[in-house]
């Protein structure tokens, strides 16, 4: 059965998300912002669950052509990295994204810079990190298998309902990745449903997920979203 991210939680403190997702799963994915935004590793020592840490994504680019902002969104990447290796956990991570086509070509040697700096950082810190396939929003990275040259050697976290939204999910199934982003919607907005509510075929889903030995959480928006993916998944 996937493991849990705590996006389902986010009205609750971390402690108090980790406490109820805790009994469901030994694996839970920590939205590391907001509320969910880790200052503190020893909280980890009282769980016997595994852990990946989704990076912080709101406000980050490092696909950004000002340098300035590039060099921030690296350096926030990298200190989350080192919460990481306290906890022996992964990290997946946004790509960036450039906002205007005319700029698309420095952009890219802009993420060729920053995943040089993070490949340096992982390896220092003796940390994986992947990169997550991004919904149908005008301008990001990495929305379509044809766009994995971008990352290189990096890992692929795959978004079920990122690449559903773009109408590539089933190539992406066909491309190796090492974790999976779980969660539904109608085809038309990231709406992170519970699965079994929206429009995916999870049967060849899992049947990939499966064949890859990947990891998986469940990601949606809600406790009772969660708890009845679990249930759909299971009857699978």
């Amino acid at each position: 059965m996937p493991g849990v991210s705590t996006c389902c939680l986010m009205d609750r403190p971390l402690e108090e998300a980790l406490d109820t997702l805790a009994p469901l799963t030994d694996l839970i994915e920590v939205m590391d912002e907001g509320p969910h935004f880790i200052s503190d590793t020893s909280l980890f020592g009282s769980y016997t669950q595994k852990f990946t840490l989704h990076a912080p994504f709101h406000g980050m680019n490092i696909a950004s052509v000002f340098e300035p902002v590039r060099k921030a969104s690296v350096r926030v990447m990298v200190d989350c990295f080192m919460v990481a290796a306290e906890i022996g956990a992964p990290v997946v991570m946004h790509p960036g994204y450039f906002a205007w086509e005319q700029e698309r070509a420095l952009s890219d040697r802009q993420f060729a810079k920053s995943l040089g700096e993070l490949t340096a950082a992982a390896a220092d810190r003796s940390v994986v990190f992947w990169f997550e396939n991004m919904g149908d929003m005008n301008y990001f990275n990495l929305r379509t298998p044809a766009d994995l040259g971008l990352i290189g050697d990096a890992g692929l976290t795959l978004d079920t309902g990122h690449a559903h939204l773009n109408h590539c999910l089933p190539a992406f199934l066909e491309t190796p990745f090492r974790h999976m982003h779980i969660h539904d919607n109608n085809g038309r907005a990231d709406s992170h449903s519970p699965v079994g509510s929206g429009t995916i075929d999870f049967r060849p889903v899992m049947a990939a997920l499966r064949q890859g030995h990947a990891t998986a959480v469940i990601e949606v928006r809600s406790f009772a979203g969660v708890k009845s993916s679990m249930l759909v998944l299971d009857a699978m």
